[in-house]
């Protein structure tokens, strides 16, 4: 490792040199600790006595070589202060931890494991111009063994279900919530201990990596969530590591954040050479699809508030970050979960920009929401709330999200979200989803949301599978099943950050409350109508141009779905220029707009 560069922050690589590597002669153990008086390592090999370190490198460096020190056995590092005092910490580079409650590092070697995914990795993109259809995850909860605390699937056994599932129902990628240590099963992995280690609780390193492998062979793209924040304020993780503030800041009032963890302080080299060391080894160790950069806001702005202006070393950081990161893996997806508006997140660095692939469009969610909460009979003037993302979405690179955040705290579920009565609220989040699918933006949606799960998510249950034996929960999972291949399909709905490529048909309906929104391409384009008023409307006219053959694809009404229009009676008649269509209350359309190529080429004959 290049020392110069690892106080700079510029390296990428320090686990290749920190943490604990195992050898035909033991294991190397090297932690980074300047401000100690001395440190030991203790571990099963030693039975938890000091083995003194010896200083290297410049002398703020500590490494030994313990032969009896084995793969699988647990081990600390014992830092003393400058007054003698010592605690007992994990290893910050270490591979692998228990299982909580134990807080030890194990000794685990990453070359257990042999990946075959060449053929992927070769071909892999960021996907600008393609459809990415994400399923985001909390791999405890998907499915369990049982409910019982710790009953877990390891990564190795919840691969095959789990990618046979995303297949079948239409997503392309994986997004995992964050698969760091982390002492607490309610923090989701927020709460980190370790950043290089992948949580025990499903297994070892090398089942991880069988797992990111699989969904490879399978085309299943796979995100993980990544902390560039903060971290957990547990004394044998990273706070006070060396007896002083060696990662934090020492000023509480921005050393603590509104999640009660310990802010990175991200003006020091070493702390910026660890962090961006933790985001490539996921992605070079695991070979991960891409990082979603959890609280980007917290980085941009002094613990998120704007009023207390921008941090401005953290925002050098993430450009130099992403701009490293993206240099090493150029095919890596790189999103930011941020709730601000500052501008040009996306943009590439040498633009202004912060360097990031994607942006989560945090607006369109609460907007959408909002909306769909409402009554009807105020609609007609909220209708300005599903298309005001469009006076801002050329703006960034945008995400649309329906994530793990919008079902939990009391926020209720997506379908519960709806308004009104059990019955009004599976037309509505049906039309919901088509709204989604048809606007710009790359899609993602939190698991159970695809079967209208009603309970509030709880990281110690697995989804409610049971519900799908209830036609309606059964019927609305095929529903997306149908709008979700759709979209995979149909190029129109893959171009979203090109201008000519959406248009509102009608966005001006306002006492109606009916839009329709047209994605075009070459292959053909994509037009959707939907009815978001309580009231069946006659003779809506949308118009479409000359010489268009039209096909219905999806009508969210149709009784397949549980709707109410029996399958092939869906109301519409294409005629000269127009569409006209009766249009249930709550319901949404989508048709395929061809050329007419006869048609085009008698057109040009008589010219």
């Amino acid at each position: 490792m290049d020392i110069y560069g690892f106080y700079k922050g510029n390296v990428f690589n320090a686990y290749e040199y920190m943490g604990a590597h195992t050898s035909k002669s033991g294991t190397l153990f090297r932690t980074y600790a300047p401000n100690a008086s001395k440190v030991s390592v203790i571990g099963d090999f030693s039975g938890w006595d000091d083995i003194p370190m010896k200083p290297a490198a410049d002398g703020n460096f500590y490494e030994l070589t313990v032969g009896e020190a084995l793969e699988g056995m647990r081990y600390k590092y014992r830092i003393y202060d400058k007054n003698g005092n010592f605690i007992d910490h994990c290893d910050p580079y270490g591979y692998s931890m228990e299982i909580r409650p134990g807080t030890c590092s194990v000794i685990r070697s990453l070359k257990n494991y042999r990946f075959s995914d060449s053929e992927w990795m070769n071909r892999r993109t960021d996907c600008k111009d393609k459809a990415m259809n994400i399923y985001e995850v909390h791999l405890g909860s998907w499915r369990k063994e049982t409910d019982e605390p710790g009953k877990w699937y390891n990564y190795a056994e919840i691969a095959d279900p789990l990618i046979s599932y995303v297949k079948e129902f239409g997503y392309n990628f994986i997004e995992i919530m964050p698969l760091n240590e982390h002492p607490c099963d309610e923090s989701w992995g927020y709460q980190s201990t370790g950043f290089f280690a992948p949580t025990s609780r499903y297994g070892t390193p090398a089942q991880l990596m069988e797992f990111v492998d699989k969904c490879h062979r399978s085309n299943i793209g796979i995100i993980v969530d990544f902390i560039p924040v903060h971290f957990a304020v547990d004394h044998y993780g990273l706070t006070e590591y060396d007896g002083t503030h060696l990662y934090e800041y020492p000023s509480d009032d921005i050393g603590y954040n509104e999640w009660g963890s310990r802010n990175f302080m991200h003006s020091k080299g070493e702390v910026r050479s660890f962090i961006q060391s933790a985001a490539d080894y996921w992605l070079t160790v695991y070979h991960f699809d891409g990082l979603r950069m959890d609280a980007v806001r917290n980085m941009i702005y002094w613990n998120g508030d704007e009023n207390r202006g921008e941090n401005k070393c953290a925002i050098e950081f993430l450009r130099s970050m992403n701009t490293g990161l993206k240099a090493r893996h150029p095919s890596a997806i790189i999103s930011a979960e941020d709730s601000s508006a500052y501008p040009k997140v996306t943009a590439p660095v040498s633009e202004g920009g912060l360097g990031f692939d994607y942006k989560w469009d945090m607006g369109w969610m609460h907007d959408t929401l909002d909306f769909f909460r409402s009554s009807p009979i105020f609609r007609s003037g909220l209708y300005n709330k599903l298309t005001f993302s469009m006076l801002y979405f050329y703006n960034e690179r945008f995400i649309m999200p329906l994530s793990h955040d919008e079902v939990v705290h009391g926020k209720a579920s997506i379908a519960q979200k709806m308004h009104g009565d059990y019955e009004d609220k599976f037309p509505q989040a049906r039309v919901l989803y088509m709204y989604m699918t048809a606007h710009p933006g790359k899609k993602l949606n939190f698991m159970g949301n695809e079967f209208a799960q009603l309970r509030e998510w709880d990281e110690k249950r697995q989804q409610d599978w049971d519900m799908l034996r209830y036609p309606v929960h059964d019927s609305f999972r095929r529903y997306i099943r149908k709008l979700n291949m759709i979209y995979l399909k149909y190029n129109a709905l893959h171009y979203d950050y090109d201008p000519t490529n959406f248009m509102w048909e009608d966005c001006n309906s306002s006492e109606r409350c009916v839009y329709a929104i047209r994605r075009k391409s070459k292959d053909g384009d994509i037009l959707t109508v939907l009815n978001l008023s309580d009231w069946y409307q006659p003779d809506y006219t949308v118009k479409i141009g000359s010489n268009f053959k039209v096909k219905l694809l999806l009508d969210s009404d149709c009784q397949l779905y549980n709707g109410r229009t029996p399958e092939g009676k869906t109301s519409f008649q294409p005629h000269d220029d127009m569409i006209t269509m009766d249009i249930p209350p709550y319901s949404g359309f989508m048709f395929l707009l061809s050329q007419d190529n006869r048609q085009v080429g008698k057109n040009r004959e008589a010219n």
